[in-house]
């Protein structure tokens, strides 16, 4: 009988520590590659590929290819659960994604009507990618937390301060409340349907967390999150969840105590030893190099690895960037932070 071939990422966070750190990049099949660009040129832009199960699916194994990571990260956007929810999503060139109508009251969103059948590209996408993804490869799947989800329904756009979210939040809890309940329902639908096509862990990115108080955290981020982690393991108890909370800071082990996730992901900011330090025993994490030391490259990288190597002596620990990979980053530094990780 044939054995079947171990997955490093998936057992790493099922709690399982490796001798060498499993290892995938938070936006790794993207504008970075020259694979990607050539096939964006021909198709269109982000929102097409995004939906065309076939491109999509072959943006999402061109890393696994060209590098063999341990984690395919599905080539999609936070963005799809708006949509389904029934905004208007669209993505303007060189100023990044649109949604319409803006919610600003109780009359916007009792107007959306939603359509989960937009969803649906996605999971063949899931589908597609699972059939022709390596056996030791760890397929992952992913949306968006509440609060960063609404950010961008309230405003339309991305914000860097996240005032519109964070003044409705303050004015009209009732409301935010409101939205937020509905994108938890969907997320954890959306979640299990790409669960049920194939996917073998998710990440929840929250990537605006850091925008908030303590008690607006506690609010809009753990507790939402810890919603979504409980329903989607009743449904799908075997998929580990990797939270993402960029920005959390101090609020990071609080965090990882209250929502029920099997994994935390570190963002650059965060000092790794630290986080061994406070976070729960045996907890997996993930991260957390700094995507701009990847493009310095050279002995700048080799320290900031070997830093991050050397702080997790017993935790199980998959080794990513704390945010997602820069477009100008050269395909050699990223050869080279492979190479040094896993001891060549």
């Amino acid at each position: 009988m044939t054995p079947v071939p171990s997955k490093p990422l998936l057992e790493t966070l099922k709690g399982v520590r490796q001798e060498s750190p499993p290892i995938w990049l938070m936006r790794q099949a993207g504008r970075y590659l020259p694979e990607y660009r050539a096939l964006r040129a021909e198709k269109g832009g982000f929102l097409v590929l995004a939906l065309d199960s076939e491109a999509a699916a072959e943006i999402t194994l061109q890393p696994i290819r060209r590098f063999g990571m341990d984690g395919a990260i599905l080539f999609s956007d936070i963005l799809m659960v708006p949509m389904a929810l029934g905004q208007k999503l669209w993505f303007e060139a060189g100023e990044g994604p649109r949604l319409a109508p803006v919610i600003a009251n109780r009359a916007a969103l009792d107007a959306l009507v939603p359509d989960p059948r937009v969803l649906e590209p996605i999971y063949a996408t899931v589908r597609r990618v699972k059939a022709s993804l390596p056996h030791d490869v760890t397929l992952l799947g992913f949306a968006g937390s509440p609060w960063t989800v609404a950010t961008y329904m309230i405003a339309g756009q991305g914000s860097r301060e996240q005032a519109e979210a964070r003044r409705l939040a303050y004015a009209d809890p009732a409301l935010m409340q409101a939205l937020v309940d509905r994108i938890v329902d969907c997320t954890v639908d959306y979640l299990f349907g790409q669960a049920e096509a194939g996917v073998e862990a998710v990440q929840l990115f929250d990537s605006w967390s850091g925008s908030l108080s303590p008690a607006q955290f506690e609010q809009w981020v753990v507790a939402p999150t810890a919603r979504i982690v409980a329903a989607f393991k009743a449904r799908a108890p075997q998929v580990p969840v990797i939270g993402f909370p960029k920005g959390a800071g101090g609020k990071l082990a609080a965090y990882a105590r209250e929502t029920g996730v099997d994994a935390v992901g570190l963002d650059e900011s965060v000092d790794p030893a630290w986080a061994d330090a406070v976070l729960p025993e045996g907890l997996p994490v993930q991260g957390n190099l700094d995507p701009l030391a990847l493009i310095a490259g050279g002995a700048t990288l080799d320290a900031a690895i070997d830093r991050i190597l050397g702080a997790f002596p017993n935790r199980p620990h998959v080794f990513n960037l704390g945010h997602g990979i820069q477009q100008d980053t050269p395909i050699e530094h990223v050869e080279a932070l492979l190479a040094r990780v896993r001891g060549r």
